[in-house]
C-alpha cells in the first residue's frame, strides 16, 4: 500500500480507531510503516484485549457470507456476542503514544532477534542432522528445512509455547495459518475449533490447564474437530479476534468454511468454562452441524465417484476417439496421396495442353503477322509499272529453284526488292540477302537506300536469294 489514503484506511480497519487524525498521527510517528504502527497499537492494547477485539474488523473474513459488521450486529441482538467496553479516548491515546512507540520498537527488536535465533538454530540443527550428529529420540529422520509463511511461523510458535507452558495433553493445534486450517477442516469435513490466547488475562491459565488440557476434552476435539489457536499478540491472532468480534476472554469459537472464501460462525464460547461445559457446548454444535457435514461428505463422495466415472468414460472415449482419428488420418493420408498424384497428372496434362495451345496460338499469331507484313509490303510496292525506259526488269531466283519476275521504276530502292521478296511468302526464313552473280555483288543493309539505277541494276537484273547461315 504505497498510497497514504489506503494505509490510513487499512490502519483504521485493523485497529478499529475511528478518529482519522489520531490514526494519521500514529502512522506519521512510525514513518508511515504500517506493520510497525499495527504492532505498536497491538502492544499498547494487549492489557485490555477485549476492548481491542470489539472495535477492529477485517474485511476479508465475514460470517455466513455477510459482512463482519452486519453479522456482529445480528449476534449482539441475539445475545451470542457481548457488547464490549468502549475504546480508550483520544486524549489517553495521545498521552500513551510515546510509550507505545517505545514499547512497539522494543517488541519489534526482540521479535527480530528471536526470529534470527530461531532461524539460526533451525539451520544448525538441520546441518547436524544431515551429517548424522543430531537425531531425535525416536530415531526418525527430520524433514528438510523449508521456508514457512509468517502465519505458519506464528502458529508454530503458539503451539510450541502452549506445549511448553501447559504440557502435551492438549488439542492438536495445526501449525499453519487460519485460512489453511479452515481449508484443512473443509477437506476433512470437520468443524474448525478456534482458540484465541490472551497471555495476560487472569482466566487464561485456568482454561488452558483445566479445560483445554483435559484428556477427555482434548480427545473429543482431536477426534471431531480441526483445532487452530493463536495468540492475540500475534498478527493473525489479533486479526482473527477482530474478525470474530472477541469481546471477552478466554475466547473459543467453532466455525466452518462458507462460500466465497468466508467463514460461518457457529458458536462463540467466551469466558472461563469447565471441561464439562465446554464438552456440552461442542457436542451440541457438532450434533446441530452433523447433517451439514454428512451432506457435504456425501456430496464430495458423489462428486469423486462421478469424477472417477467421467474420467473412466473420458479415457474410453479418448481411446476410441484416438483409434478413429488414427483410421481417419490414414484414410485422409491415402486420399491426399491419391489426390496429389491425380493433381500432378492433371497439372502435367494441363501444362502440355497449355504449351500446345500456346504454340498453336503463337504459330497462328506469327502466320497472321507474316500475312499482314506481306500485305503491307505488297501495298507499299504499288502497282507494277508498264515497260518503258525508266522501268527496270528484275528476276529473282529462290533456293528452291522457283523464279519470280517484276518490273520496278529505276528510281526504286534496293529495299523495294526486299519488300517484293517478303510479300511473295516463298521463304521460310527471314534472314537472307539478294546477290548478283556476274559480277558477284551482295546487296546488303548498307545498300538498301540505293536506287536500282545507281546500284547498276537498270535496265534489267538477275538476282538470287542467299539464305544467311
Amino acid at each position: 500500500m504505497g498510497d497514504v489514503t489506503d494505509k490510513l484506511a487499512y490502519f483504521q480497519a485493523i485497529t478499529g480507531l475511528e478518529d482519522p487524525v489520531l490514526c494519521r498521527e500514529i502512522l506519521s510517528a512510525h514513518g508511515w510503516n504500517l506493520e510497525q504502527a499495527i504492532s505498536t497499537f497491538t502492544a499498547l492494547n494487549s492489557d485490555n484485549p477485549s476492548a481491542t477485539a470489539t472495535t477492529a474488523t477485517v474485511g476479508d473474513v465475514g460470517i455466513s457470507g455477510q459482512s463482519s459488521t452486519d453479522s456482529h450486529q445480528q449476534l449482539e441482538e441475539s445475545g451470542l456476542v457481548a457488547r464490549g467496553p468502549a475504546p480508550p479516548g483520544l486524549a489517553w491515546k495521545i498521552i500513551t503514544l510515546p510509550f507505545s512507540i517505545i514499547s512497539g520498537g522494543l517488541g519489534l527488536a526482540s521479535g527480530a532477534i528471536g526470529l534470527g535465533m530461531w532461524a539460526a538454530g533451525g539451520v544448525l540443527s538441520y546441518s547436524l542432522r544431515m551429517i548424522g550428529l543430531n537425531s531425535d529420540r525416536s530415531g526418525d529422520s527430520s524433514s528438510p528445512l523449508v521456508s514457512v509463511s509468517a502465519a505458519a511461523a506464528e502458529a508454530m510458535e503458539f503451539v510450541a509455547n502452549f506445549e511448553r507452558d501447559y504440557g502435551e495433553t492438549r488439542p492438536n493445534f495445526v501449525t499453519e495459518g487460519f485460512m489453511d486450517a479452515l481449508q484443512r477442516s473443509r477437506d476433512a469435513f470437520k468443524l474448525l475449533f478456534v482458540y484465541l490466547h490472551s497471555p495476560d488475562h487472569p482466566d487464561t491459565p485456568l482454561i488452558c490447564e483445566r479445560t483445554l488440557c483435559s484428556e477427555v476434552l482434548a480427545a473429543f476435539v482431536n477426534e471431531n474437530f480441526v483445532a487452530w489457536g493463536a495468540s492475540i499478540r500475534a498478527s493473525e491472532g489479533f486479526k482473527m479476534s477482530n474478525s470474530l468480534k472477541a469481546s471477552r476472554f478466554p475466547f473459543c469459537a467453532v466455525v466452518m468454511a462458507a462460500t466465497n472464501q468466508r467463514i460461518a460462525l457457529l458458536q462463540q464460547i467466551e469466558g472461563p468454562k469447565s471441561p464439562e461445559e465446554m464438552l456440552t457446548i461442542l457436542q451440541r454444535v457438532l450434533e446441530e452441524s452433523a447433517p451439514v457435514l454428512v451432506s457435504a461428505r456425501l456430496e464430495a463422495e458423489e462428486r469423486r465417484n462421478n469424477m472417477r466415472l467421467r474420467e473412466e468414460q473420458d479415457a474410453a472415449y479418448r481411446a476410441a476417439l484416438e483409434a478413429d482419428q488414427a483410421r481417419e488420418r490414414q484414410r485422409q493420408e491415402e486420399e491426399e496421396r491419391l489426390g496429389r498424384e491425380a493433381a500432378e497428372a492433371e497439372r502435367k496434362r494441363k501444362e502440355e495442353e497449355d504449351a500446345r495451345e500456346r504454340a498453336e496460338r503463337e504459330a497462328l499469331e506469327k502466320e497472321a503477322a507474316l500475312a499482314r507484313m506481306r500485305q503491307e509490303k505488297a501495298l507499299s510496292l504499288g502497282v507494277e509499272p508498264e515497260k518503258g525506259p525508266d522501268v527496270t526488269q528484275v528476276l529473282v531466283r529462290f533456293p528452291t529453284g522457283e523464279r519470280k519476275e517484276r518490273r520496278f521504276h529505276s528510281a526504286a530502292t534496293i529495299q523495294s526488292l526486299y519488300d517484293y521478296v517478303d510479300s511473295l511468302g516463298c521463304l521460310e526464313v527471314q534472314s537472307y540477302g539478294l546477290v548478283s552473280n556476274f559480277p558477284r555483288v551482295v546487296y546488303g543493309p548498307e545498300k538498301l537506300s540505293l536506287s536500282l539505277k545507281d546500284a547498276g541494276l537498270h535496265p534489267q537484273a538477275s538476282l538470287f536469294v542467299e539464305v544467311n547461315s
